[in-house]
C-alpha cells in the first residue's frame, strides 16, 4: 500500500453487494477453543489478517499443529485436549488485544513459562486486571514492567479451580479470555463480574463459540459465571462473515443515500455490531433482513443520541455518517474506546476537527456537529478502524486522503479495494 490514498468521491448513490471477510472476533476465539478441544478441528471462513496470523503463530509456538489455507479461508487444528505441549514459548502479538488476552489465560493451563509482548501500543494498553483475576486463582505471573500493561510473563503449573473477580469496566475481553480457559481447569471456576459489563454482546458470542464446541457457562445471577471442568469437543465451525466490517458497507449505503446489501450476516448473527443497522435506523436508513443476508437503503438523515456501549467497534464508523445528518448526533457510554488501538475518543474528536467540523468531546464519548467539511489528510494512528471508517467521508467530500492505509491489515486486507469495487460505476 502507498503511504497516502486519496479517496475519490462518487458521483452518486452506490449500490451492490459485498460478503465482507471472517469476522476477527470469531476467527480468534474459535482459534483458541478448537487449540483446546479434544481431535481435530476445522474451521471455514477463517480471516487472514495480522490480528489471526499473530494468533496462528503463537499457537504453533505452543507446539499446537495447525494449517492454515489462506487462500481457501480454512484452518485445520489438532487440539491439545487443555494440555499444552510446550514448556516454554515466547508470543509475540503486535497490537491484537484478544490475541494476547486469549493467549495469557491459555497459558496459565500449561507447566512452564511463557511471555508475552506486542508492539509500543500493545504496552500501552491495560491488561492487569487479567492478571489480578489469574493471580485470584493461584497463577504465577505479573506484568514485566510493573505497567499493568505487557509484557506478561506467565509461570504457569495448570490452572486450578476457584472464585476470581474482574471488572467489567475495561474490557469485555478479559473475561471471554477466563471464560474459554476455564472448562480446561482442574476444578470448577466461577468468575464475579464487578461493575458494569461493557461490550456485553462479546461475551454472548464467546459462549456462542463454547458452545459449539461442547461446553456450557452457568450464569446463575447476572455478572456470575460458573463453569464446571469439561472438554471441548472437535468440531466444523463456519465463521460468519465481520459484522464490524460490515458496518462500513452500510455506512456507504447511508451517505451516499445508495443501497447496499452484505451477504452472510442476518437478524440473529452470533456478532453483535450488527445491530449496528439498527443505529443507521434511527437516523433514518431503511433496513431490510433476509435470511442469509442485510440491506441498507439510505434516505435522509437525521442526528441521534445514542448509547454505542454494546457495539463500540461501530462507533467510528457512526461518527462519520453523523457529518451527513441533520442536527447533531451524540455517542456516549463508550469510555472503554480509550483503551483501544488508540485512544479512539480522541482521535474521532481531532480528526473530525481536521476536517473543519465542531465537535465536543466528553469523558464518555463525543457530539459531532455536521457542516462543510474541508480536504484533508487523516491521521490513522495505526488504527484500522480510523482508516476504514474515515475513507467514507471522501465518497462524498472531494481531497480525504487516508494516512498510511495498509494499517487495515490488522483486521482487512482488502478493504480498499472491495471499496473499489463497489464504487467503481459511479
Amino acid at each position: 500500500m502507498p503511504d497516502v490514498i486519496e479517496v475519490i468521491p462518487v458521483a452518486g448513490p452506490v449500490q451492490g453487494r459485498i460478503r465482507p471477510p471472517g469476522s476477527k472476533s470469531l476467527t480468534n476465539r474459535a482459534l483458541i477453543v478448537a487449540a483446546l478441544a479434544q481431535g481435530a478441528s476445522r474451521l471455514q471462513g477463517v480471516l487472514d489478517s495480522q490480528d489471526t496470523r499473530v494468533m496462528i503463530d503463537s499457537l504453533r509456538r505452543l507446539g499446537l499443529q495447525v494449517q492454515h489455507d489462506a487462500v481457501a479461508c480454512t484452518v485445520d487444528i489438532t487440539g491439545c485436549g487443555g494440555q499444552i505441549p510446550n514448556q516454554q514459548a515466547d508470543l509475540w502479538l503486535e497490537n491484537s488485544g484478544t490475541s494476547i488476552r486469549f493467549l495469557t489465560a491459555m497459558c496459565a493451563l500449561g507447566h512452564g513459562t511463557y511471555r508475552l509482548d506486542g508492539n509500543e501500543r500493545m504496552r500501552e494498553r491495560p491488561i492487569g486486571e487479567l492478571v489480578k483475576g489469574l493471580q485470584q486463582l493461584g497463577v504465577d505471573l505479573d506484568c514485566e514492567l510493573g505497567t499493568d500493561c505487557p509484557p506478561v510473563v506467565v509461570r504457569a503449573s495448570g490452572l486450578q479451580g476457584g472464585i476470581t473477580h474482574v471488572p467489567g469496566s475495561v474490557s469485555s475481553q478479559f473475561l471471554s479470555a477466563l471464560l474459554m480457559a476455564a472448562p480446561a481447569a482442574n476444578g470448577p471456576l466461577d468468575i464475579q463480574i464487578d461493575g458494569h459489563l461493557v461490550s456485553e454482546p462479546y461475551i454472548d458470542m464467546t459462549m456462542g463459540v463454547m458452545a459449539k464446541f461442547g461446553v456450557q457457562v452457568q450464569t446463575p445471577q447476572p455478572g456470575l459465571y460458573c463453569i464446571q471442568p469439561q472438554a471441548y469437543k472437535a468440531n466444523q465451525y463456519d465463521i460468519e462473515p465481520d459484522a464490524s466490517a460490515a458496518s462500513y458497507f452500510f455506512a456507504m449505503a447511508a451517505i451516499t443515500g445508495g443501497e447496499i446489501t452484505v451477504e452472510g450476516l442476518s437478524r440473529w448473527s452470533l456478532q453483535g455490531d450488527i445491530h449496528f443497522v439498527e443505529a443507521l435506523e434511527q437516523m433514518g436508513c431503511a433496513i431490510h433482513y433476509d435470511q442469509d443476508s442485510v440491506t441498507v437503503r439510505g434516505k435522509p438523515l437525521r442526528g441521534i443520541e445514542i448509547d454505542m456501549n454494546a457495539i463500540s467497534d461501530t462507533a467510528q464508523t457512526l461518527a462519520v455518517v453523523a457529518p451527513f445528518a441533520q442536527g447533531p448526533t451524540r455517542i456516549y457510554n463508550v469510555k472503554h474506546m480509550r483503551f483501544k488501538e488508540t485512544d479512539r475518543i480522541t482521535a474521532l474528536v481531532t480528526e473530525l476537527r481536521r476536517l473543519g467540523l465542531q465537535v465536543d468531546e466528553t469523558d464518555d464519548g463525543l457530539t459531532i456537529h455536521p457542516g462543510p467539511m474541508n480536504p484533508t489528510t487523516i491521521a490513522t494512528y495505526d488504527d484500522h478502524r480510523m482508516a476504514m471508517s474515515f475513507a467514507l467521508i471522501g465518497l462524498k467530500t472531494p481531497g480525504i486522503h487516508i494516512a498510511d492505509p495498509g494499517c487495515t491489515a490488522k483486521t482487512y486486507p482488502r478493504y480498499f479495494e472491495d471499496l473499489a469495487a463497489l464504487t467503481k460505476s459511479k
